[in-house]
């Protein structure tokens, strides 16, 4: 698996990670042997950047990739996140970035996670009630104990994120980004291009819509995220149906399937992003990471540009959303 370089500090990641979020959270119920499974997998093929968080459950797919990790902590890379007031049942309560904070959930994540340090800890969601002077400070502090190894942000704008690396060096800023969502494009690529930052990409696939496996918001689950998305509803999944179908037959021709040429896509954006498409399970990981040998012409990467209906998120979480 080719690596890729996050930032000039120094951080080396798998050109394609696994993202685990949906192993325990948002996207139905998973089997944990098989999801256990998948991270085993995703190791031996070179897949060693790993992305989990704290509010994924909350904390239950920490555990689980700790869980996975026992006893082969040395070959990943764990990157997971902090920002959010959690209570001891487990009941989220808003945001909360307070360096001391960060402090005392950083060390709940280590247990959780079964290590004396993490890869890469991001601030989940800008916390508008804390500078980011003061949360970048802290994470700094964390570096230079050793507990943490690099700093990232996700989610934020192009101000704060020229602040907090300001402050303290920023390795990798995670967003949403891919075919499906190019809002960084403007002015948030520029700058984490400028500053010497990662992009670390997820929801790569638009939530499953760019491997062609969707149904309409309302057959999904109770517990799945998909089934409040706006991309998902109404005549927005209609005419986001249309738009995918380039993919797919660009994809037909070139004898690969929907979700690798989407995955080959992003790739192709520079070698300083390194994706995070989630699955919980093994047959899907492996169809994921063959896109690495997928090879796009230049006529074939302007082809793939799609009219997208809807917002990204429901409104109450696109305001949580720093930028």
């Amino acid at each position: 698996m080719e690596k890729r370089r996050l930032g000039t500090q120094g951080l080396e990641v798998s050109a394609l990670g696994l993202g685990c979020m949906g192993m325990t959270w948002a996207y139905g119920a998973g089997d944990e042997a098989e999801s256990i499974a998948t991270i085993h997998r995703a190791l031996e093929l070179g897949c060693d950047f790993l992305d989990t968080a704290e509010i994924y459950g909350p904390f239950t797919n920490e555990e689980l990739v700790g869980r996975a990790l026992h006893g082969r902590r040395d070959e990943a890379v764990i990157a997971t996140k902090f920002g959010f007031d959690i209570a001891e049942n487990r009941e989220r309560r808003g945001l909360n970035s307070r360096p001391e904070h960060i402090k005392q959930v950083l060390e709940q994540q280590l247990r959780r996670l079964g290590t004396d340090h993490v890869d890469l800890l991001y601030q989940h969601r800008v916390d508008p009630e804390v500078p980011i002077e003061d949360v970048a400070g802290a994470v700094g502090e964390l570096v230079e104990q050793g507990k943490v190894r690099f700093f990232g942000l996700s989610e934020a704008g192009a101000e704060t994120i020229r602040r907090a690396h300001a402050t303290f060096p920023v390795s990798a800023l995670q967003s949403e980004y891919s075919l499906w969502e190019r809002a960084l494009d403007d002015e948030i690529l520029p700058t984490v291009r400028e500053l010497g930052i990662g992009l670390v990409p997820y929801s790569p696939l638009g939530r499953g819509f760019l491997t062609g496996d969707v149904r309409r918001a309302e057959e999904y689950g109770e517990d799945d995220y998909r089934r409040n998305d706006p991309r998902f509803q109404g005549a927005n999944y209609d005419a986001n149906v249309k738009a995918a179908e380039v993919v797919r037959e660009m994809a037909a021709s070139k004898g690969v399937t929907a979700a690798q040429l989407a995955l080959a896509w992003l790739l192709h954006q520079g070698r300083d992003v390194a994706a995070i498409p989630g699955t919980k399970r093994r047959t899907r990981l492996e169809e994921n990471l063959a896109a690495t040998e997928i090879r796009l012409t230049d006529s074939e990467l302007a082809e793939l540009e799609l009219p997208v209906a809807g917002a990204r998120y429901p409104e109450h979480m696109l305001r949580l959303s720093g930028r």
